[in-house]
């Protein structure tokens, strides 16, 4: 017994279309090399080779000759710099962090109630510092909170409210405290645009379902907004934390880590030493410290990441509660 199949031959149609799939394709993958390409040099290259330079005493100028092992990771161990630019990271993140993961949330539920006006301009208007130049909004800052007769000083000595100027850059704890704010201010649209996304796609059925059983708004808040919300929250909180370790520009043109490196954060410590005007710039040695702050993020990230997934499973226990009915 014999099995025969027969397979249609390619109509003249069908030809044509595979060929201008292929063409279409091919000019696809052409104008996406140029990207590709800035990509690979400009970003895969110097990821790849800073781990080489790591390995070397190198000031970026001849060739990859001193070769010192491991005495650069050595020297940053046991540099008290290195930990007080960490420490300030630190306290940058957790203090950025705290300050709008509540805060952002309670603006972006305002701003998605239904019976709220002008929703769009006032979303427009707290979106707006994103999109500046953060460099140049530390250089504005600069003039605002710069020196004793800055803006701020002059504002709160005419409301009565000091009876002297600040120098809120010259001091370690309000530098820092102005730096938290500038940055938290920053970033404060784009938060409060996850949040409203975060908003925006959870079931509306659910919702129907509370409002006909007679809940609340602060029942259905408390019952099936914010546990709903726990993956949307863990994602936000892991995009929070990676971009509030990553703060130079501000830094730099605003208080340019001082008084006395109070603020000076991981990536300008790394700047500093990649990039030195005062002798030679020590590119290995930077480069090293790139890598043990890279991989300290790699860790957070992962921890996070583990925390995005158990809060996916919590949310799909919530919702197989809530398909039960009741709140």
């Amino acid at each position: 017994m014999s099995v025969q199949t027969s397979v249609k031959p390619l109509t003249a149609t069908a030809v044509v279309k595979t060929k201008r799939e292929r063409i279409r394709y091919m000019w696809a993958y052409l104008f996406l090399l140029p990207q590709l390409l800035f990509f690979i040099v400009f970003t895969i290259y110097p990821i790849i080779m800073s781990y080489v330079y790591a390995f070397f005493d190198w000031s970026g100028f001849g060739p990859l000759t001193n070769f010192v092992r491991l005495e650069n990771f050595t020297k940053l161990i046991h540099d008290d710099k290195f930990w007080n630019a960490f420490r300030n990271s630190l306290i940058y993140m957790a203090s950025k962090t705290v300050i709008l993961m509540p805060a952002t949330l309670i603006m972006a539920l305002i701003l998605n109630q239904a019976f709220f006006k002008g929703k769009v301009i006032y979303r427009t208007v707290y979106f707006l510092p994103v999109v500046t130049t953060t460099s140049i909004v530390g250089i504005i800052m600069k003039f605002i909170f710069g020196n004793e007769n800055a803006l701020v000083n002059e504002v709160l000595i005419g409301l009565g409210l000091l009876k002297e100027p600040i120098p809120w850059l010259g001091q370690a704890g309000t530098a820092m405290g102005v730096l938290i704010l500038v940055g938290s201010w920053k970033f404060f649209g784009m938060m409060m645009v996850y949040w409203l996304a975060g908003l925006q796609s959870l079931p509306g059925d659910v919702y129907e379902a509370a409002k006909v059983d007679g809940a609340s708004y602060w029942q259905t808040l408390k019952s099936i907004t914010l546990p709903l919300l726990l993956p949307v929250a863990a994602v936000i909180l892991l995009l929070t934390v990676v971009n509030s370790m990553h703060v130079f520009d501000l830094v730099k043109t605003l208080t340019n880590g001082g008084p006395f490196f109070a603020t000076e954060t991981v990536d300008l410590y790394i700047y500093n030493y990649a990039f030195s005007t005062s002798g030679f710039p020590q590119i290995g040695y930077a480069s090293a410290a790139g890598i043990v702050f890279g991989l300290t993020m790699f860790v957070m990230t992962l921890v996070l990441g583990w925390l995005v997934k158990l809060t996916k499973d919590k949310q799909e226990a919530q919702d197989a509660r809530l398909s039960r009915g009741g709140i």
